[in-house]
């Protein structure tokens, strides 16, 4: 029995939907607010609002559960990289990098006293091409 079961396939293979999902997560951790399908909206909300429950804990743990999570690949920096971030410039790390800071800073910090419900789902208009119903993920302010 498939009790407790809850799957999000939209016809896509395993790996793609994970990939699909990473790539997601990490933009809406970086602009905190994407435009997309309701469908693909709903389902991201499951695993955003867990990505927050794991940064409130702050254990090493949680944190390789959240790099895991988001698929982030943690290049060795060069030794030029790695001068500019002791310098402490913006520019110095990846994409990967920043979300996962910026997840267990600003937005640990943001939802600290907050037990749940991180995001909201503003519907939008039926995209033209397919008529599909899209909308706008964000998390609270």
């Amino acid at each position: 029995m498939r009790h407790g079961k809850h799957t999000f396939k939209v016809g896509r293979t395993g790996s793609h939907r994970r990939c699909m999902l990473a790539n997601m997560l990490k933009s809406l951790i970086e602009n905190e607010r994407i435009s997309t399908t309701v469908v693909k909206a709903k389902e991201l909300r499951r695993h955003a609002d867990r990505l927050i429950t794991m940064a409130k804990k702050n254990t090493l743990a949680s944190r390789r559960n959240a790099i895991a999570e988001l698929m982030v690949s943690f290049n060795p920096l060069s030794t030029k990289e790695a001068r500019s971030a002791k310098k402490g410039e913006q520019d110095s790390f990846s994409r990967d990098r920043k979300a996962i800071n910026k997840l267990f800073g600003e937005l640990k910090e943001r939802f600290a006293s907050r037990n749940g419900g991180y995001t909201r789902i503003i519907r939008g208009a039926d995209r033209i091409g397919d008529s599909a119903p899209t909308c706008y993920i964000e998390y609270l302010k």
